[in-house]
């Protein structure tokens, strides 16, 4: 988070920046509402007149100035929303009014509150609507069409290439033959980005060739923010990725990480290009999006959203065999209780398509008992 750079921001269409981060604060061009509005359909009067017989001078639209102000013993007939006559500071409900003879009313209730929604109200002119570092979502949108604000600045999107490595794989469109799977991770890091959202580029998948894995890495630096590298961080005598990373001038910040899945995560810089050797087995590249790649995207693009702080009650006793490493468990909600859901390891990504959110085991908890309170991440 600390080696993140902005992006920048460039201007589009407010509808077009659902899901985007704001980069700049919006200001209300008008008061809300703009003037005095009736806040139903009824009658605009004095209230010290209603306990008289009230003639009707004039009919009230939405969208029309009122033509006459409102003197002693009169009323106008007006609808929601439309603009308040010069002296009125009432308006009657048509259910709690009664036509004497043509053109006049009668008030038939014991009271009535004011039924006006008053000008500027909502907001003033000038006041801040909206936030730098926003993630705008619908309700954003209708205030920055209310403010006229319909050319908004929005932070960049991530330019992410993803790489996916191992000459055990195989495009996911071919049926694999023995000893070959097909390639998921290419295809949940390209969901995963754009959902964040950020403009995705799956670079294929490169066999395990230290030369190829090197012209690869320098092509995804070269025209990408970040670079994402599934497979090949490991330990194993065809695991190059890191070393491949220091020759195209990488500096590694991170080698592995003490967390279960994910163990052998790698992450380095080269400027302001970021790179991410992910692990290839796909719950630990599904967790590490989310819980590394995802805020620093966020974090270059200026976000200050902060997800819901979830704090649940297990459901039931979970344990564990093993606590040298904390554990990133997947979870369901279910009535407002957390479930572990059943995985077999790193390999098993199916669980995930469940899963609610995940709960984090520190190291040395190997047990959590029914009831206990824990923090959820949604994914």
């Amino acid at each position: 988070m600390e080696a993140a750079v902005s992006l920048g921001s460039e201007r589009v269409d407010h509808v077009a920046s659902c899901g985007r981060i704001l980069a700049e604060d919006i200001f209300s061009d008008l008061d809300m509402p703009p003037f005095a509005k009736a806040a139903m359909d009824g009658f605009a009067c004095r209230m010290k007149d209603i306990p008289e017989t009230l003639k009707i001078i004039e009919t009230i639209p939405a969208g029309k100035v009122p033509l006459l102000p409102i003197r002693e013993g009169e009323c106008a007939r007006i609808m929601t929303g439309a603009m308040m006559p010069e002296g009125a500071d009432c308006v009657l409900k048509v259910e709690n009014t009664r036509e004497e003879k043509s053109g006049m009313i009668r008030f038939t209730g014991e009271k009535t509150a004011g039924n006006i929604c008053f000008q500027a109200e909502d907001l003033r002119t000038g006041e801040k609507v909206l936030e730098a570092g926003t993630l705008i979502q619908p309700a954003h949108i209708a205030v920055m069409a209310s403010v006229g604000a319909v050319r908004p600045g929005v932070a960049k999107l991530p330019r992410i290439a993803i790489l996916s490595t191992g000459d055990e794989l195989v495009a996911p469109w071919i049926k694999p033959g023995i000893s070959k799977i097909r390639d998921s991770n290419g295809s949940q890091l390209m969901a995963q980005a754009m959902k964040v959202p950020a403009c995705a580029e799956n670079l294929g998948i490169a066999v395990d060739d230290p030369e190829i894995l090197l012209s690869e890495i320098s092509k995804g630096l070269e025209t990408h923010d970040v670079l994402l590298i599934s497979g090949g961080v490991s330990m194993g005598d065809f695991d190059f990725v890191p070393g491949i990373l220091r020759k195209a001038g990488v500096e590694i910040r991170i080698e592995s990480i003490a967390i279960q899945p994910g163990k052998p995560t790698v992450f380095g810089r080269k400027g302001n290009h970021f790179i991410f050797g992910l692990p290839g087995n796909p719950v630990s590249s599904f967790i590490l999006f989310e819980v590394l790649v995802k805020p620093l995207l966020l974090k270059m693009m200026g976000s200050k959203h902060l997800a819901p702080e979830l704090i649940l009650p297990m459901g039931k006793d979970f344990f564990r065999r093993s606590s040298e490493r904390m554990s990133l468990v997947p979870v369901r909600i279910l009535k407002g209780e957390i479930f572990p859901i059943e995985y077999h390891g790193s390999a098993h990504i199916h669980a995930y398509t469940s899963a609610h959110g995940i709960i984090a085991l520190e190291q040395g908890i190997t047990e959590v008992k029914k009831g206990e309170p824990r923090h959820v991440r949604l994914l």
